[in-house]
């Protein structure tokens, strides 16, 4: 096996993995704040232990969005130097081609309503035993930036793959320039080795 093919299938392997790892962090994340939410909700009387909750939201969302944004860019990569003649894979390029066209059949890889939805009902917990106007602004204000965050990022999350593919074929055109500038120097008589004949 060459290089090249190694580095595609390993590559595309680590697309399948980053995507097995999202789809199981999500129950993980969940049922991990769910944990602590209950117990926030049944024994606790400090309004901003629904924080430590949040935090467990937060950080699965930044998770599963940081493999998500990875796994694109590893798929721009391989559109761009492994796709593109004939014979050779075009699963990226015909992806890109065929998902605007899909109507409704278009999934969210951030699970980005299932957090939002889990932050609105983290907000209730937080409610329950009857917070100071300033603990209420806290929690909310908090809250509120995570759901923002969330709506960020799958704003960002929609538009990557259009983003970056101009930026991957920028740099397969200056790999290509610097690969034909270095076999010319290499090509070429060094003159002041001729001089000294």
């Amino acid at each position: 096996m060459s290089l090249s093919e190694n580095e595609f299938t390993v590559l595309r392997t680590t697309i399948a993995t980053r995507g097995t790892a999202r789809a199981v962090l999500v129950p993980v994340t969940l049922i991990g704040w769910a944990i602590l939410a209950s117990v926030v909700l049944l024994f606790s009387d400090l309004p901003v232990a629904a924080i430590p909750a949040l935090v467990v939201l937060v950080a699965g969302f930044e998770t599963i969005n940081a493999l998500h944004v990875g796994v694109e860019r590893i798929g721009r990569y391989l559109q761009v130097f492994y796709e593109g003649s004939a014979g050779e894979p075009s699963w990226e390029t015909t992806a890109m081609a065929v998902g605007p066209r899909l109507a409704g059949g278009g999934v969210d890889p951030l699970f980005s309503l299932v957090f939002a939805g889990a932050a609105m009902v983290n907000m209730t917990t937080a409610l329950v035993p009857e917070p100071t106007p300033m603990e209420t602004l806290v929690i909310g204000a908090l809250h509120t930036l995570f759901l923002l965050r969330i709506a960020r990022a799958r704003q960002l999350a929609t538009s990557q793959r259009g983003r970056e593919l101009p930026v991957f074929i920028e740099a397969r055109a200056a790999r290509n320039t610097a690969t034909v500038a270095a076999a010319d120097a290499s090509a070429s008589p060094d003159p002041l080795a001729s001089s000294n004949h």
